[in-house]
């Protein structure tokens, strides 16, 4: 087995962390401060651009140490280095799981049976940055000899999730392509893209690896199909490229070899935007500022891999997810951007943690005793302070949440920046300290409120504070610190499977659901009955084909 397993309830270290607490619970954020005029600086890391400040955290300096001892129980630094050499450590499908390869430079040697695969690596990034120069530049025409306007993913999961979210993201870098993204397999969602497009100019990706994924391929040959009404079936050449491994299914589609984009068995499709799935990323923006997020990622995965844990960035926020999760069993975590840049992020995070580490089962195949994956959610600030944020501040559940901010706006509106800003500061701010009886009692005396008032409004605006926060700053939203973000947030949930002793990188729960739509299907299109549904499933489709 690649991976030691342990169950971590059962360490030293776990029953020292669950002593320690008892201690810890009951203490408010503001007394923490109050008590140690170091704090902040104590429990914050900076590292390059990143300004990580922790310290607005239901911890000390003593949660820190405790949490690492439990991850040098557990035996993460070796788990690290296997995560990076190309070790088994996707055991139940039996492969590497080597994202990070993705992004190391020519210099690297990872070997995968035996072969070291980053001169493949990037001869594939060669490929992209030369298809990727001849469409940005006109030289790829389209089938009429138009130059192509227009770009579309089709995928589904990590195949559209990641581009999206990077091409949306990066917005202030892109060029004069126009990128449409269709993915869920609703037919009114490809009609509504496709509708603006005008074929003769379009480009259409398709992201598959095995090229059999049901909702990615009807999407396929739906636009296909549309695209054929205007134009020749030799046209399909020069409209329609591809990035999968099945080489003859493509083929077999129309799309000429020379634009096909491998992919490799060890990359996991929740963390393949740095592979060929990149296409519409690299397409939408340039090459060079693809290389750009590459490059930054990889900057993230040196320091995951060679800073030590007191001053590791990804591992001390996974520790305090086990932290809260475990201890305080907090079940969520909110992810609040301050940059409508990033308004997809949350979004992409949420297949990110949730399907990786939304397990029940241990590496030895037993069911676990304790909590794992917790649900990821949020959106930009400040948009978010006037939806859910009432839940946050005033709620009856405790929600760790991090915010994320940049100290420089890409269009350099000071004034808008600073607004944005001080919403920033502020609410992480509130959060730790709240307002007490005494403060809420004080302002309302000074707003002349009558003494009938007060007795009504009191307990309404009192406010517990002593709600968690990670503040994360960041110079300026670039391509490589996207890129270091991205990777920030694949190593935390990398940490978190290891404590967790689960296996991080399969996902059989969203196969059995897809294992039923394709007989129910055969239900619905051949219009015959069958006895294995329970009785709400059978009256839901006796409804629907009577009615449809």
């Amino acid at each position: 087995m690649a991976l030691k397993s342990a169950n971590p309830t059962t360490t030293e270290a776990w029953k020292k962390l669950q002593a320690h607490f008892e201690t810890i619970k009951p203490q408010h954020l503001k007394d923490m401060f109050n008590s140690d005029a170091n704090r902040a600086n104590e429990l914050t890391l900076r590292w390059e651009d990143f300004y990580v400040d922790f310290s607005k955290n239901r911890i000390t300096k003593e949660t820190i140490d405790l949490l690492i001892e439990l991850a040098n129980e557990l035996d993460l630094k070796n788990a690290i280095s296997k995560y990076f050499e190309g070790d088994v450590i996707n055991a139940t499908e039996g492969r590497a799981v080597l994202h990070t390869a993705l992004r190391a430079p020519k210099t690297a040697e990872v070997f995968v049976d035996g072969e070291n695969v980053i001169p493949e690596v990037h001869e594939v990034k060669k490929k992209i940055e030369d298809f990727t120069d001849s469409v940005v530049s006109g030289t790829h025409k389209g089938y009429s000899g138009k130059a192509i306007t227009d770009v579309v993913n089709i995928g589904i999961g990590g195949s559209d999730l990641g581009p999206a979210m990077v091409v949306d993201s990066l917005q202030y870098y892109k060029n004069h392509l126009n990128t449409h993204f269709v993915s869920n397999v609703d037919g009114d969602h490809y009609q509504e893209v496709v509708k603006k497009l005008n074929p003769e100019t379009t480009l259409f990706v398709i992201v598959s690896k095995t090229f059999t994924t049901q909702e990615t391929l009807s999407n396929a040959n739906s636009i296909r199909s549309w695209f054929l009404k205007s134009q020749p079936k030799e046209a399909v050449a020069n409209h329609f490229v591809a990035v999968s491994t099945n080489i003859e299914s493509v083929k077999n589609f129309g799309i000429d070899e020379a634009n096909i984009f491998p992919m490799k068995d060890w990359v996991g499709g929740r963390f393949s935007l740095w592979s060929a799935v990149g296409l519409s990323i690299s397409l939408a923006v340039g090459y060079k500022h693809f290389d750009s997020l590459l490059e930054g990622a990889h900057k993230m995965d040196m320091h995951f891999k060679t800073a030590g844990f007191e001053e590791n960035i990804p591992v001390i926020s996974a520790l305090l997810t086990v932290w809260y999760n475990n201890f305080f069993k907090s079940e969520s975590e909110a992810i609040i951007p301050y940059t409508q840049y990033l308004n997809q992020f949350a979004t992409y995070l949420q297949q990110g943690i949730m399907e990786s580490n939304g397990k029940s089962v241990d590496r030895d195949g037993n069911k676990v005793n304790y909590q794992t994956g917790t649900i990821i959610w949020g959106e930009p600030g400040t948009n978010s302070q006037h939806a859910f944020f009432q839940l946050i501040h005033q709620g009856t559940k405790l929600i760790p949440t991090d915010f994320i901010g940049y100290v420089e706006s890409l269009y350099g509106n000071k004034d808008h920046h600073n607004k944005l800003m001080s919403n920033y500061f502020a609410q992480t701010e509130a959060l730790m300290n709240g307002k007490t009886e005494s403060e809420v009692l004080s302002e309302l005396q000074g707003q002349s409120a009558s003494e009938e008032e007060i007795k009504q409004l009191l307990a309404f605006k009192v406010f517990d504070g002593n709600k968690p926060t990670t503040s994360l700053l960041i110079q300026k939203l670039s391509p490589e610190s996207l890129g270091k973000l991205i990777a920030m947030y694949e190593h935390k949930i990398f940490v978190q499977g290891i404590i967790w002793n689960i296996y991080s990188y399969d996902q059989f729960g969203v196969e059995l659901g897809k294992q039923l739509a394709k007989s129910i299907l055969k239900e619905l299109n051949e219009d015959v009955s069958s006895s294995n549904h329970d009785s709400s499933t059978q009256s839901l489709l006796t409804f629907y084909k009577d009615n449809c």
